[in-house]
Formats: C-alpha cells, structure tokens, sequence
C-alpha cells in the first residue's frame, strides 16, 4: 500500500485527507449526541412549570392520534394520552380511523368509555363531511391516507397547539407539560424564554417477545402493568422477530445519535413523525400563498394546514420544512409601550421525553423493507443527507479513518509531523488492524449508549406504566440485552446497512403504501403503479378511491 511521490500519489494522499476530514466530523457529531443524550435522559426531569399555571394560562391542547389497524400495545399506547398530568379541562383528543371496519375501532371506543370524563371523541373517516355526504366529495383531498383519517380532527381543533401522536406510540405522564413548556418558553422561575414553531420528541423502539397467544396479539388489551413480558430466548424465539430487534438497534444507536446532534447544533430540520407539536394558526399561515412568500400561486389549490400536505408522502418532514422555512409576519408592541412579542425558534427537540414505540413479531424481512421504504419516501426530501448516509455507519466511516492514517505521511512515526509518536505503517495489514480496532470502539460506544437508553431513567415512571416503558433496571420493567445477543443485533444492523441503502436509493422509487403500490417523485408527489387507479401528482390533485383500512402496511 506504500505511495510514491508521483502526481497518483497526490490524488490518494488528497483523497485520504478528505477521508480524515470526514470521519472526524462523524465522530464529532457522534460525540455531541452522545453527550446530550447522557445528559438528558440518564436521570428524572424536573417538573414541567404549563401544568401547574393558572387554569386561564394554561395553554389547550388538541392531541390528534391517527389509528390504523391493531398495534402491539394499542390499547398502553393510546392509554397513555388519558393518562398525562396536564389539567383534564384543557385537553382534547381525537381518536382517528378509516372506517368503522378497521380492527381497532372497538380498541378505540373502549377507551372513551374506560375514560369518562374526558373531551374525547373517535372521529371516523367515513363520517368526514369533507370526504363524504351532502356538500362532500371523495376528491376534496389527495391520496396521503395519514392526513385524510386527520383532517377532520384538525379543521376540528379546539385551542391553537395541536399534538400529533401516531398510535404505536407510548408518551410518558408529564410528556405533555414539557413539549407545551418548550414550544410556548415557560421556564420554571416563572420566566419566558424565546419559544419555539415546532417542538418533538426523540423516537425510541422497545422490541418485546410476542405475546403468549395469537388472540392475545390480536386484542392487545390492557395487561398485568407491573409484570415483565414474557420472554422466548431460544434461537427460534429470537430469530422469529429479529426484525424488531435491528429496528430497536438502529433507533437507539445510530439514529439516536445523529438526530440528537442535528436537532442540537440546528442547521436544518431533523424530525420524525411520531410526535410533533405545533401551532395550527401557524401552519395555516404557512400554508397560504397569500401570506407565505415561500409558496407559488399555484399553491392555493392545495388547501390549508395539514390539508395542504394531502397529495404528498412524506408528510412529517414537509411540514416540519414548511414550518422552519417560513417565517412569521413581525409583530407589534404591546398598547402600552412595552417590547414586541418574541420571535421564535425553529425545531425545538424536547430532551428526555422519548416517544416510545413497542414492537414485536417483525422479521428480518419485514425490517429491510421498512428501511426500503424509509430511505425511499425521505430521499428527495434531504437528498444530500440521503446520499452521505451510508459514510456515517461504522463500517464506512472506520473503512475513510483507517485508509486516512495508513497513507497520510503524518501518521508514519518519526519526525515527519503529527503522527511522530503513532507509526501507523502504511499496509493493508495496518489499515485492517485500525479498521478494526475502530469498529470495535465504536461497538462499544454503542453498546453503552443503547445500554443507557433502554433503563429509561429519565421517563416518569407509575403504576400505570407498562413493562416495555418502564426500562430496565427497574421493578416490572425490560431486561437489559445480554450482550451475545445484542451484538448479533449490532453486526446484523451494520452488515445491511449498505446494501439496504443501495437498493433503496439507486435501485427503485417505488413504496407499497398501505396495501398500495405507489411511485414517489422528486417532488415528493406520489403516483400509483402497478393496476388501479393512477393517482396525480400535481399539487391539489384528488384521489378517487379510499385506502384500504384493514391493511397494515406501514412506512413508518
């Protein structure tokens, strides 16, 4: 592997140099994340000050939790929106499916009654004036099935926060007290601080062992809350769901890693859908091309708020987008004199507060086209993170460290520079030993921080708490990974990354969308493929069929 001094040998030394620079910058993203993560979520929170404020202060809330077919632990993650310690007269929540024919329906209207009490309705998409009955038309929005079941929910919203929370996600009891406490600014000595547009939460996947029985994986009712699920660690048992246990991987490794950082240093949005709160006079402001300079006339055919995302995949990210691009109209003094109202913040990630989501039963298979479709639904919309992607994994980023100290002269000893008391010699032999030395270190860090964020130490923990959230650790909570079978978890994680990333993005563009075969564009517009009826995906397009409400094909 020696280099000469030719001009061949400046090209590999410049490449190399691009390489050290690359992943140093990986490792320091990695090291910013990790340190948030460490300091945000290995320890209780203090109380959240929008709870306890006077009862005309405290801000309402409308919680939207779009539904679709039965979820492992369903009826805990819906429960759980019922069960936050915010002031019961300043929530409302809605409780959204398809159709009266999708399994959970029953899951839902048992909640309603098993809360009493609660400004709480189930709103079925079938019902939507919008979409059906006298003054109503199928066509009134575009295929997105997320924002059809929601829509309603939306235009219906009673206050001005609005909570969007997918149902395979469990939030925790003051979860809700701090996003409002982050997106209006509320500091606990009573001060403001600058709030912010848009405040969420980071996701995390909590892979349990299937339920005993098919009937039990099928009602998903509320269990024991203080017993451990159950657990199968027999080869057959873990490999039956290792899908989930790649997914559960990814989400607190890498990705929690990177979306902590991002969402810290805030050069660009960084969200998931999962849990996302903002303003609705906010987004109906954006979503005007009267008001938002950002918007072309054409727009206007689009509708407002949420409605105007309906012809598009990808929706979470396109409104999170809208809203950090756009910028509110300025705002005058107080009649007596005082200052202007503040501005506000873009992104605002609420630390600590982890969105969980339990997952059981998923198969390798399942998994790779989970990422499939993941990668293949963002890729025009953060195309250049897209594509740098496969170099911040492990197994690239120390393939760039290691080529980088094997053929820079600054690393080979002597009195040559920087590296005089290094010697890394410039061998294949050399460049595999730091290769590998790197992926071990990095497995070991990752090894730590998963380790860290599945005991949960930092979600407020009683006696309605399930097992999976409760974290290990703690009494009736999840054991931790034993490490054999976390590592083979981690190896599997690593080894598809590449080749799942390259089928994804260079070799298709097509997703099957909730039993629906769909071709995204670069615009992030949606046409079906494949039979059926085509889809447009011009803005303000209609879609002239309903989504199949009994499928459970998810992209998130």
């Amino acid at each position: 592997m020696t280099v000469g001094n030719g001009p061949m040998s400046m090209v590999v030394q410049g490449a190399a140099l691009v390489s050290l620079i690359w992943s140093c910058t990986v490792f320091v993203v990695q090291a910013i994340g990790i340190s948030q993560l460490f300091r945000h979520h290995s320890g209780p929170l203090p109380k959240p000050v929008s709870p306890s404020l006077e009862p005309d202060e405290v801000p309402h809330i409308t919680v939207i939790r779009p539904v679709k077919g039965v979820e492992v632990g369903l009826y805990e993650c819906l429960a759980s929106t019922f069960r936050l310690a915010y002031p019961k007269s300043k929530l409302t929540i809605y409780l959204c499916v398809a159709s009266t024919d999708d399994p959970a329906y029953p899951v839902l209207q048992q909640l309603v009654a098993d809360f009493p009490g609660f400004d709480a309705k189930v709103l079925v998409e079938e019902d939507d004036p919008l979409l059906h009955g006298t003054g109503g038309h199928v066509n009134n929005l575009g295929p997105n099935p997320k924002i059809r079941n929601i829509s309603r929910a939306y235009r219906e919203a009673k206050g001005d926060i609005v909570w969007i929370v997918d149902c395979n996600v469990w939030v925790g009891t003051n979860s809700a007290g701090r996003m409002v406490d982050k997106l209006c600014g509320f500091l606990p000595d009573g001060s403001r601080t600058t709030p912010y547009k848009f405040v969420h939460q980071l996701p995390l996947v909590v892979d349990i062992d299937p339920l005993p029985t098919a009937e039990e994986r099928q009602r998903l009712l509320p269990t024991t809350h203080n017993a451990s699920p159950p657990t199968d660690r027999t080869p057959r048992g873990i490999l039956s769901h290792f899908g989930g246990r790649l997914e559960e991987m990814f989400m607190s490794t890498t990705h929690a890693k990177f979306y902590s950082a991002i969402n810290t240093v805030g050069v660009a949005p960084c969200i998931i859908g999962k849990s996302n709160m903002f303003r609705k006079s906010h987004l109906d402001l954006f979503t005007d091309p009267a008001r938002n300079p950002l918007l072309s006339p054409r727009d206007a055919a689009r509708g407002r708020g949420l409605d105007f995302f309906s012809s598009y995949i990808c929706e979470d990210h396109l409104i999170g987008d809208l809203i950090w691009r756009s910028r509110l109209p300025p705002q005058s003094s107080d009649d007596d004199g005082g200052a202007p109202a503040p501005r506000f913040r873009n992104h605002g990630l609420v630390f600590g507060e982890p969105a969980l989501q339990p997952m059981a039963g998923m198969s390798a298979a399942g998994y790779v086209a989970r990422r499939v479709r993941w990668l293949r639904v963002r890729k025009w919309t953060v195309l250049a993170a897209t594509l740098v992607e496969p170099g911040v994994e492990p197994l690239v980023c120390c393939a760039h460290l290691a080529f980088a100290l094997t053929t820079l002269p600054w690393f080979r000893g002597g009195d040559r520079g920087w590296g005089a008391g290094v010697g890394v010699p410039p061998t294949w032999r050399a460049m595999a030993l730091v290769w590998a030395l790197a992926v071990t270190a990095w497995m070991l860090v990752d090894r730590w921080v998963s380790g860290e964020l599945r005991r949960l130490r930092s979600v407020d923990v009683d006696e309605h708490t399930p097992a999976f959230a409760r974290g290990a650790g703690r009494p009736g909570g999840i054991p931790q990974r034993p490490f054999g079978e976390w590592l083979a978890a981690w190896v599997g994680r690593e080894v598809l990354a590449l080749p799942i990333w390259t089928w994804a993005v260079l070799l298709g563009t097509t997703v099957t969308w909730r039993g629906r075969r769909f071709r995204v564009r670069m615009d992030m517009s949606v046409v079906e493929v494949g039979g059926g009826t085509r889809e447009s995906s011009a803005p303000g397009s209609k879609v002239t069929s309903r989504p199949n409400s009994r499928n459970k094909d998810r992209i998130d």
